[in-house]
């Protein structure tokens, strides 16, 4: 499979919030989004993480 399921967990929180998918041949570094955590209810950077 060349796509795997990562999940994204909030910085100040540490909780999980978000799923994707990304191709790892291609990026293969760790993606970070400033997104919104409904826990800590403001935009918060969310770093991708196992599943």
């Amino acid at each position: 499979m060349m796509r795997d399921l990562i999940g994204f967990t909030c910085d100040q929180c540490k909780r999980k919030n978000y799923t994707s998918t990304k191709n790892k041949k291609k990026t293969t570094d760790k993606l970070a989004f400033k997104k919104f955590c409904s826990y800590c209810r403001t935009h918060t950077l969310h770093r991708e993480n196992k599943l």
